[in-house]
């Protein structure tokens, strides 16, 4: 097994958690703000670029898990100076609210991490979910649900830090 293999996993969605909801900040400078037309979606420059140096020293093995899919490695990682990461397969988002019933993305994460410990950090994590991942992983498994509006913060970033450097995370 490989050093990377015996790390914890960190599925990492997009929206919501490294792309905020309710930041106004504009680009800094003409430069980035040339890069955000380019590529045509505004959100973009609510990125926080720090994020990719934190995400860099966290000692596990990251996973996109959102529905930008491998767009996540082309337009995402790039703006973090992140190397391209494996993606989850995932089903195809649903198209509406299903606030009351288990995420669309917790069954395959579960399968995904074949009993590895994981991180799953998304902005849409309920209860539910939470209960689901106790009864059919038999991993340990954090569960984070970030604020939507603000993204990742420096103490989302503590608490993967502190649960991924546990003795039991290893």
């Amino acid at each position: 097994m490989s050093a990377s293999a015996a790390l914890p996993l960190l599925f990492l969605d997009v929206d919501g958690t490294l792309l905020p909801y309710g930041r106004t900040r504009p680009p800094a400078d003409l430069e980035e703000r040339s890069a955000w037309q380019h590529v045509g979606n505004p959100q973009l420059a609510q990125v926080d670029r720090a994020h990719g140096p934190r995400l860099l020293a966290l000692r596990c093995q990251p996973v996109w898990a959102t529905a930008w899919m491998a767009d996540a490695n082309e337009v995402i990682a790039p703006l973090l100076g992140l190397p391209s990461w494996p993606v989850a397969e995932l089903p195809e988002a649903p198209g509406e609210d299903h606030g009351d019933l288990l995420h669309w993305k917790t069954r395959p994460l579960v399968e995904a991490a074949t009993g590895r410990p994981f991180v799953w950090v998304d902005d849409e994590i309920t209860g539910l979910d939470r209960a689901w991942v106790a009864r059919h992983h038999p991993g340990r498994a954090l569960l984070h649900r970030d604020n939507p509006v603000t993204g990742l913060t420096t103490a989302d970033f503590a608490v993967l830090g502190s649960w991924l450097r546990a003795p039991a995370a290893r």
